[in-house]
């Protein structure tokens, strides 16, 4: 049977307007197209991870409306079970405007919605589910007292753990996030996060140690185009970039991130899946769209990229 990975997280539905430019303040421009596509950091990693042949349970709160059928349904034919997928009523799904320039670049907003409705009465009611799994993948995009209950939750059963601290915010509690055994920011959320200034490598890997120091067991600092580092208490090692032209870079480190959770998860050693990850994510770049940029095992293998 394949390996279970849990992600606690949110879900969206994206709203992508590709433009040329950004309008100025008061300016009104005409865009080339508009695109609705699913998405949100915990449902865009799931389905990259369930897509790449990992059995995923979800745990997520959708609102009292069409996009919430439509949410559950892309869920189902991607193979992740949603019985753990709740509803709640009088409340919207998340949604999340996002606006992709011509070079590839975007601006995202989320409207959180249901997703601040999951709890840790939720995760308390998943635990038979959650408690066979490899790996539980989470994300910030949840209220953060449920974050803390499943890494707590989870240190208590002997489950690994996967945060990527997005959005990170100020006022997260650092001794309790410090349990987790990944912790996988982007150089804005290790900054905040540490406290620390972040701007090069060499003040990356401090500002991770730092965050190793209490506790945390390894940090992968995500760099976008110029890569990732991995930060563990013996040695700090570069994960190189793959250089493509990029098209659309929404739902990029989503990619790498549910990428990275099904590899290690699979068994392949941490730098490892960092590596093949990365040649994963970059290939989500040359496509249009979030998750349907995102490639199936087979596609992956087809595209000589998953040999890296």
């Amino acid at each position: 049977m394949p390996h279970k990975i849990a992600v606690v997280g949110s879900n969206m539905m994206d709203l992508v307007t590709y433009v040329t430019r950004m309008p100025a303040p008061g300016e009104t421009l005409e865009a080339p197209s508009f695109e609705m596509g699913h998405g949100g950091k915990g449902a865009n990693q799931a389905v990259a991870a369930a897509r790449l042949g990992s059995r995923i349970v979800m745990v997520s709160k959708v609102g009292d409306d069409a996009f919430a059928d439509a949410t559950i349904a892309n869920f189902q034919a991607n193979g992740i079970d949603t019985v753990h997928v709740g509803r709640v009523s009088g409340v919207s799904s998340g949604v999340a405007p996002i606006f992709v320039d011509a070079s590839g670049e975007n601006s995202i907003l989320i409207v959180t919605g249901a997703n601040a409705h999951l709890s840790p009465a939720d995760i308390d009611a998943a635990a038979a589910e959650l408690g066979d799994c490899d790996l539980i993948l989470m994300q910030m995009e949840i209220p953060a007292e449920t974050v803390y209950h499943t890494i707590a939750w989870a240190n208590a059963n002997g489950v690994k753990t996967l945060l990527n601290p997005a959005p990170a915010a100020s006022n997260l509690d650092m001794s309790r996030i410090a349990a987790v055994s990944f912790l996988a920011p982007n150089e804005t959320e290790l900054a905040i996060l540490s406290g620390l200034p972040v701007g090069d490598e060499r003040e990356a890997e401090v500002a991770a140690r730092s965050l190793i120091a209490k506790g945390v067991g390894t940090v992968i600092v995500t760099m976008g185009s110029r890569g990732a580092l991995l930060v563990e208490a013996e040695a700090t090692r570069r994960v190189e970039p793959v250089r493509v032209t990029p098209v659309d870079t929404t739902g990029a480190g989503d990619a790498f991130i549910g990428a990275f959770a099904h590899f290690h998860a699979a068994g392949k050693p941490v730098f490892d899946a960092l590596e093949t990850a990365a040649a994963y994510a970059a290939d989500s770049v040359t496509k249009r769209g979030t998750q349907k940029s995102y490639a199936r095992a087979d596609e992956f293998e087809r595209s000589g990229a998953g040999s890296r």
